[in-house]
């Protein structure tokens, strides 16, 4: 049996890491400005981390729902304290995708509506709705095509009032900093308002956390740059630093049905040990902050470097989008094999720099002198 073949792959072997550094099999070493599509928060191989995840199979690796699991109970107080959500309840699922489903089908429960809307490029996951919520029509099959979904401009707030005062909108979704949509930004404005129409239309606003999220923008949720608070918050890919980990954050306003909701994996003892370790490392080291000042620095050392090629640079805290007046392609791969640094990438021209969020200002300036480098 052989693999599918879904991936692009680099010939590439990672078989160590630790902070933001990865070695290759050949021993050969990377600067890490990826993070493993930003889910190593804390850094790779933490020695917190090890030590807990180790600790916690020597004693249990699984067991289901159907049991109290203390762990569940310590990361939902851990987390809310945290994140500032501390009202809030909390449904431990596996992966980005399955927090925004289930995000989405909370928010038709409660509404009793169908539609739902969505930011033009946006990308919600690859499950059943979370797909069709994504603007991507070439991972949409037909069986998804169900036209739930209407998508409208980024920060075009009379656009997105006039379909919610139809009055049949379950749901809105928003990423405060688009990922895969080339790092584009929500205005606090924006947001504000559509927190405002909702609430006058009844509609459920859900913050899409997943990638912008954790830290990863200088604050704890991206959309709290705003002050504003959404009805349902998912979060996923740093919430585990590589455990496969996600959750909803759900309102005090929506109502909880035995058997509405389920998941068999979900919140199991390694992924709850996972984050409950992750929270101590941002809480003891400061990574929330780390990210603001050291992305700050970063974004600011990228545009006053006179960097060829470079149009743009736009993002917030450590999730920094590099738009190029060519196909990021060469680019990427000459920074990989020359230069020995992993970054990220969307649509055809964006470099993504989404690195763990203990990145020091020598290793962003180590960065931007291989991206020099490259680019000259």
């Amino acid at each position: 049996m052989e693999l599918f073949d879904v991936y692009p792959l680099f010939p590439i072997n990672i078989v160590k890491g630790k902070g933001c550094r990865v070695w290759d099999e050949e021993g050969i070493e990377y600067l890490d400005l990826y993070g493993g599509h930003a889910v190593i928060s804390i850094g790779h191989c933490h020695p917190h981390y090890v030590k807990m995840m180790t600790e916690q199979l020597n004693k249990l690796g699984f067991y289901s729902n159907s049991v109290v699991n203390k762990l569940q109970v310590e990361l939902a107080h851990r987390l809310g304290r945290q994140c500032g959500y501390d009202d809030y309840s909390l449904f431990l699922i596996n992966s980005g995708a399955e927090a925004n489903e289930n995000a989405m089908k909370l928010a038709s429960f409660h509404t009793g509506r169908k539609r739902i809307l969505a930011v033009e490029k946006a990308f919600h996951g690859r499950t059943s709705l979370a797909v069709e919520a994504t603007h991507n029509p070439k991972i949409i099959a037909p069986v998804n095509n169900n036209n739930h979904v209407t998508f409208l401009p980024i920060n075009d707030l009379d656009a997105w009032e006039r379909e919610l005062r139809k009055g049949d909108v379950a749901c809105c979704i928003v990423e405060y900093i688009q990922g895969v949509g080339g790092i584009r930004l929500v205005t606090p404005e924006f947001i504000q308002g559509l927190r405002r129409i909702c609430d006058e239309t009844g509609t459920v606003l859900i913050c899409d956390e997943i990638q912008c999220g954790y830290g990863r923008s200088g604050k704890f949720f991206a959309h709290q740059y705003a002050g504003v608070k959404a009805d349902i918050v998912t979060v996923a890919k740093g919430i585990g630093n590589g455990f496969p980990m996600a959750a909803v954050l759900i309102s005090p306003k929506f109502e909880a049905v035995y058997g509405r909701l389920g998941t068999t994996f979900g919140g199991n003892h390694l992924a709850c040990t996972a984050a409950i370790a992750v929270l101590d490392v941002m809480e003891n080291e400061k990574l929330v902050d780390n990210a603001a000042k050291v992305g700050n620095w970063l974004m600011n050392a990228l545009k006053t470097a006179n960097l060829s090629h470079v149009v743009e640079v736009r993002g917030c805290g450590l999730m920094i989008g590099i738009e190029l007046d060519c196909p990021y392609k060469e680019i990427r791969r000459r920074l990989l094999f020359e230069e020995h640094c992993f970054t990220g990438c969307s649509g055809t021209n964006v470099l993504r720099v989404l690195p763990p969020l203990c990145l020091t200002v020598d290793e962003a300036g180590q960065f931007v002198e291989k991206l020099k480098k490259v680019l000259a």
